[in-house]
């Protein structure tokens, strides 16, 4: 019978049982492995396979290896429509000859060192692109860095509704984009905004009939 597997008693021993990185959910100590003889944690991906993996590379590692070899097949041949947006999002934020550079890279937006270095990342934080009809969009700051917890896949309506210049209005609970508004009541988004800023109440703004 083997004995059973203790944490060490190290001060600056950190637990990371229950902890997910990328794919990888850390199920336990696993003790320590290697000529180093360095702690290491046994891990459950998404696709059902465990494995041990040593401490230090948990921050590394966004899979099995399952999702790298997916990566693989992303790029592979004709590029997929992911691969081709996580290729032209980090274009136009390093080149500065890219279409668009100046709105992007020229304006400090960049992208986060564990994308930009990895599609694998990439696909493991964003999953592959819904459809053609969406593209990645910076959210809910667009003035933020293209970075996990701040980016979606979007629509282009979605995308106009969270330009830098939308302007917001909140009616009934609810909060949208004037072009949003616009559509819903039928009232023209220019006349909604001139209302809006001349005093009139949203309320008034969105229902009071033209003319």
């Amino acid at each position: 019978m083997s004995e059973p597997i203790v944490f060490p008693l190290a001060h600056n021993f950190k637990n990371f049982t229950g902890q997910k990185f990328g794919q990888l959910t850390v199920l336990g100590y696993a003790g320590k492995v290697g000529k180093k003889n360095e702690c290491a944690w046994n891990v459950r991906c998404a696709c059902g396979r465990e494995k041990v993996v040593p401490a230090k590379y948990l921050y590394r590692v966004v899979s099995c290896g399952c999702l790298r070899r997916a990566a693989h097949g992303h790029a592979k041949g004709r590029r997929s429509d992911t691969y081709s947006s996580w290729h032209s999002m980090i274009k136009r934020c390093r080149n500065p000859k890219a279409t668009h550079y100046d709105l992007y890279g020229g304006r400090g937006i960049k992208v986060c060192e564990r994308w930009q270095s990895d599609f694998a990342a990439f696909l493991a934080d964003m999953g592959e692109r819904p459809g053609k009809k969406f593209s990645i969009d910076r959210f809910p700051n667009k003035n933020g860095n293209y970075e996990p917890g701040n980016c979606r896949w979007a629509t282009r309506s979605e995308q106009q509704n969270n330009r830098r210049d939308t302007y917001l209005l909140t009616y009934q609970g609810r909060t949208q984009g004037i072009a949003q508004w616009s559509r819903e009541v039928g009232i023209n988004l220019y006349t909604i905004r001139s209302r809006v800023e001349s005093g009139m109440s949203v309320e008034e703004a969105l229902t009071k009939p033209v003319g």
